[in-house]
C-alpha cells in the first residue's frame, strides 16, 4: 500500500519546495495571522503546535512563551483588551487545551476576542489512543464562540477567516474562537493562492442602523424621564463621542463598569459611580448601552431598580434581551442609535431633574473626597501592618492618565476599584477569574511599551501564574508587578469570621517572601512594610522593571465586597441588601 503524497514528502517537513505557489499548512496560518498585523502570538511549546511555531518566527512573528497555558490565553486576551484588536494563542494538544479551559471560559464571558489554535494528533492516528488526544471540539463548544476541527489544509484559509469574524462579533457578540489543526495538516502542502494579500480579511460589517420607529420611541421616554441613568457595557467602547454627546443634551447621570471604564472622564458632570446604589435605586429610567443585566446589576431586577423603567441598546440580542425586558429595545450600532436619539430630538427639551442629578453628583464628589482622604491617612491593623488602603494611595499618586491598572484578587480588587481612577483598567471581570494580573501585564507592557503599567496582585492571586515573573524577564515586558501581601485569601478568611464562627480553615497563607521569590528570578524586588516608602519605591521598580514589590498589608482590613455580603454568596441576588430587597419582594407577591 503506497501512503498518500502528503506523508511521501522530504523528512524535513518544513523546509520550502521549488514550488512558490504552495505553502505547508502551518505556513497558511502564520501568513494569515501577520496578514492582520497581529505581531505577537502567546503560547507554550509543545511537539503537535511546533510546525506552526517555527512558521511564525520564520516570517518575522514574534512567539511569547509562557509557562503554562492558561497564563499564555491570559496574555492574548490582556492584548485584546488594550489594543482592540484579536488576541492570539498557541497550545499543544491534549493538556496544553485543557489546561487553557479556564482562561479561554473568562475570555467566553468577557466577550474578549481571541483566536486559540490548538494542536491536535495526526489525522492517521485519530482515534488509536494516540498521544495527548482528546475530544477538544466538544470541549470547547460551550465556552467559544466558534470550535472548529480542520481535516484538509485546503480549507485552513477559509475556516481560519470564518473562525475570525466570529471572533469579533459577526453574528453575535465577540469572544474566543477555538481553530484546532491537526499536527500533519500543518505539514501538507496546499496553495497559497487563497491566502489575501491585502490582509483584509476580516470583512464583518458591524454598523447596525437604527429603526426610525425604535429612535422614536428612544426619544420619548429618554426625553420624558426626570431621573434618567445611562449605564455602559463592552459594547459602547466605540460610542464614546456619542455617549458623552448624549450626556451633555440630557443631563442623564452615568454609571460605567469595569467593562466600559475610561468613555466617560471622571470630571464629567453626569459620573456618580461612588453612589451607585442610590442612583439605581431612585433612577425612574435605566438605559443600557452595550451592557448585559448581570449579577453586577441585579439582574436588572425591580428589587434593584424599583422605580425605574428600561430602554436598552445594544447590536446584539445577549445584550438587549437578558434579564429584564426594555419598554424600548433598540437593536442597532449604539454609536449609531446615539447620534440617531438626537438627531431626532432635535431641539427637545429634556425633562431631566437637574436637581436632582446636581445633588447625585454632589454626593458623589464629597465621598470620592472622603475616600482619597481616608487612602491617605488610614491606620494599621491591629498587626501593626499598614491598611491596603494606604497601598493604594501611593499607587493612585503614581498613576498618570495614561497609566494601565490590573487589580487581580479578593480584598485588593475589592479595594482596588473604588480607588484607583485609572481610564485603562483591566480586572478578574464579571466570571471572578483570579491569575489574570500578571499576564495581563505582561500583555498590556508589550503591546503598549510606552506606557506605565502596573498589576495590583493578592498573594492567593498571584498563586496562579506567578511563574510568568519569568516570562516577563525573558520577554522584557516592563511592567511593575505589586503583591498585596495580607498573608491569606482575606475576602472567604472574613466571611468566615462573621458567618461561619470563627472556624477559619483554609484561608490563610504564610507571609511568604515573594520579593525573594522575584529576585531568584532575575527581576528586580523590594519588600515594603512602610507605606511612607511606597511612593520612591514605585518610581524606583519601575525604573527597573520588570520588577516587583511585596507589601505587606493588614488582615484586619475589610473590603468593600466583603461588607456587601458578596464572598457570603445570598441566595437570591450577589449582595446582602439587594437580597434582602429581593425577598421582601417575594413576601409582597
Amino acid at each position: 500500500m503506497r501512503l498518500p503524497d502528503q506523508y511521501m514528502e522530504n523528512k524535513n517537513v518544513m523546509a520550502r519546495g521549488n514550488d512558490n505557489s504552495s505553502d505547508v499548512g502551518a505556513e497558511v496560518i502564520a501568513k494569515i495571522l501577520l496578514s492582520l498585523g497581529i505581531e505577537r502570538v502567546y503560547g507554550l511549546q509543545g511537539g503537535h503546535i511546533q510546525p506552526i511555531w517555527d512558521a511564525i518566527t520564520r516570517f518575522g512573528g514574534i512567539m511569547v512563551d509562557a509557562r503554562d497555558e492558561r497564563a499564555a490565553v491570559h496574555m492574548a486576551h490582556g492584548e485584546a483588551e488594550v489594543t482592540g484588536k484579536i488576541g492570539v494563542a498557541l497550545v499543544t494538544a491534549g493538556p496544553g487545551v485543557t489546561n487553557a479551559v479556564t482562561a479561554i471560559a473568562n475570555a467566553d464571558k468577557a466577550r474578549a476576542p481571541v483566536l486559540v489554535i490548538g494542536g491536535a494528533v495526526p489525522r492517521p492516528q485519530a482515534g488509536s489512543g494516540a498521544l495527548q488526544e482528546f475530544p477538544q471540539i466538544d470541549l470547547m463548544r460551550p465556552i467559544t464562540r466558534a470550535a472548529v476541527s480542520i481535516w484538509n489544509a485546503r480549507r485552513l484559509s477559509f475556516e481560519l477567516h470564518a473562525v475570525l469574524s466570529r471572533a469579533v462579533g459577526e453574528g453575535g457578540v465577540p469572544g474566543p474562537v477555538f481553530f484546532e489543526v491537526p499536527t500533519d495538516v500543518l505539514r501538507e502542502r496546499t496553495s497559497n493562492n487563497l491566502i489575501p494579500k491585502d490582509g483584509s480579511i476580516l470583512t464583518t460589517v458591524r454598523d447596525q442602523p437604527a429603526d426610525p420607529r425604535s429612535i422614536a420611541r428612544a426619544v420619548d421616554i429618554l426625553w420624558g424621564a426626570s431621573r434618567p441613568v445611562v449605564i455602559t457595557g463592552r459594547g459602547a467602547r466605540s460610542s464614546t463621542v456619542s455617549l458623552n454627546n448624549l450626556l451633555n443634551v440630557t443631563g442623564a447621570l452615568y454609571l460605567d463598569t469595569q467593562e466600559s471604564r475610561g468613555l466617560v472622564a471622571e470630571e464629567h458632570p453626569s459620573v456618580v459611580s461612588a453612589v451607585r446604589g442610590t442612583v439605581m435605586r431612585e433612577a425612574d429610567l435605566v438605559v443600557t448601552i452595550g451592557r448585559k443585566l448581570d449579577y453586577q446589576l441585579g439582574y436588572g431586577s425591580r428589587a434593584v431598580f424599583p422605580n425605574a423603567r428600561f430602554l436598552r441598546i445594544a447590536d446584539n440580542i445577549d445584550e438587549l434581551r437578558d434579564g429584564r425586558r426594555g419598554e424600548i429595545e433598540v437593536f442597532a450600532t449604539p454609536n449609531l442609535a446615539c447620534d440617531a436619539i438626537l438627531e431626532i430630538a432635535g431641539n427637545r427639551e429634556s425633562k431631566t431633574d437637574r436637581a436632582w442629578a446636581k445633588n447625585m453628583r454632589a454626593k458623589h464628589l464629597e465621598r470620592s473626597t472622603k475616600l482619597v482622604e481616608r487612602m491617605a491617612t488610614e491606620k494599621p491593623g491591629a498587626d501593626g501592618l499598614m491598611h491596603p488602603y494606604r497601598l493604594l494611595a501611593a499607587v493612585r499618586n503614581w498613576i498618570d492618565d495614561d497609566s494601565i491598572v490590573i487589580a487581580d484578587g479578593g480584598d485588593i480588587l475589592s479595594f482596588a476599584r473604588i480607588c484607583l481612577p485609572a481610564r485603562t483598567y483591566l480586572d478578574a471581570g464579571v466570571f471572578g477569574c483570579l491569575g489574570v494580573g500578571i499576564p495581563f501585564a505582561v500583555a498590556a507592557s508589550l503591546a503598549c511599551p510606552s506606557r506605565k503599567v502596573i498589576g495590583i496582585i493578592g498573594d492567593g492571586a498571584f498563586g496562579f501564574n506567578g511563574m510568568e515573573l519569568d516570562t516577563a524577564l525573558r520577554h522584557g515586558a516592563r511592567a511593575l508587578f505589586v503583591i498585596a501581601n495580607n498573608g491569606g485569601w482575606n475576602i472567604e478568611r472574613t466571611d468566615q469570621i462573621h458567618n461561619y464562627g470563627g472556624r477559619i480553615q483554609g484561608s490563610e497563607l504564610r507571609f511568604s517572601n515573594y520579593a525573594a521569590m522575584a529576585r531568584s528570578l532575575g527581576l528586580y524586588a523590594e519588600r515594603i512594610y512602610d507605606p511612607g516608602k511606597l511612593p520612591s519605591a514605585l518610581t524606583r521598580a519601575f525604573d527597573r522593571a520588570p520588577a516587583l514589590l511585596d507589601v505587606l498589608v493588614t488582615r484586619d482590613a475589610v473590603s468593600p465586597d466583603a461588607v456587601s455580603g458578596l464572598a457570603s454568596v445570598p441566595d437570591f441576588q450577589p449582595l446582602t441588601s439587594w437580597d434582602n430587597a429581593e425577598r421582601a419582594r417575594f413576601e409582597e407577591n
